[in-house]
């Protein structure tokens, strides 16, 4: 690292659990981040400013006005965008020491596996199941970890998929064929600061990932009430008979 990256991400590196080792997992590691909305906007912010080498930004979207309530990423000149071109534009802003990705398609079977396996992990940042599942598949057969969260009305959900453990679920163990009716924000309506509080924890489950310290959210489910402020954590078991990660398919 040159002197302007010890100096930019010092108060990262004081972190004993961090140190100049940890910084150096980030610089060469890369992220792949599915949907640059309300988790993803935070997602990106906090991993670019936090220097993992090469962030991968995947969305399809253009930036519209009722987006910038939460999706902090992008500003008013840039509705009308494409939200990998405005992230880029901020991201660069941020760090220009990093490398940025973009997709700016939507990402089909072939394309998907091999973004993901560009990859050393992978934070769902959708707003729906059919593109959740897909990148949980993807991310089973490759091997990679993966970060999923959910934010709708003033319910937040958070865990971690790593298939590299053998006692780790993966997002269909825990979700099958699907949750609850499907709604999205824009019918159900969702508060902007539930979805920073979702996007930041899955960036800082990313960077203990990355940089190798602490205690993953593997195996658990993390709940959170905005209404109330309240957190709770379930237990999460391995489906030995799941269809996507079962025995039989390992």
């Amino acid at each position: 690292m040159n002197d302007q990256e010890l100096l930019r991400y010092s108060r990262q590196i004081l972190l004993q659990h961090v140190d100049i080792d940890g910084q150096l997992r980030l610089k060469n590691s890369r992220a792949l981040i599915v949907g640059l909305g309300g988790l993803g906007s935070p997602v990106a912010l906090y991993l670019a400013a936090a220097g993992v080498g090469e962030l991968h930004l995947a969305d399809f979207d253009t930036v519209d006005l009722t987006n910038l309530q939460r999706q902090i990423i992008h500003d008013t000149d840039s509705v009308g965008l494409s939200k990998v071109d405005s992230a880029i534009r901020r991201l660069n802003a941020i760090n220009p020491e990093i490398q940025l990705v973009a997709h700016r398609r939507a990402l089909d079977e072939d394309s998907l596996a091999a973004a993901v396996a560009a990859v050393d992990v992978v934070l769902d940042c959708s707003d729906n199941f059919s593109t959740r599942e897909a990148v949980n598949a993807a991310c089973v057969a490759a091997g990679k970890p993966l970060v999923s969260g959910a934010a709708i009305r003033l319910e937040g959900q958070l865990s971690v998929f790593d298939p590299r453990r053998a006692e780790s679920p993966c997002y269909h163990c825990l979700y099958g064929h699907g949750s609850e009716a499907e709604l999205t924000c824009s019918e159900a309506g969702v508060i902007g600061p539930l979805v920073g509080l979702v996007g930041s924890l899955q960036a800082l489950e990313a960077l203990k990932l990355l940089a190798v310290f602490g205690e993953p959210l593997v195996g658990r489910l993390l709940l959170i009430d905005a209404l109330t402020t309240r957190f709770r954590e379930l237990r999460v078991k391995r489906d030995p008979g799941c269809s996507v990660c079962g025995s039989q398919h390992g």
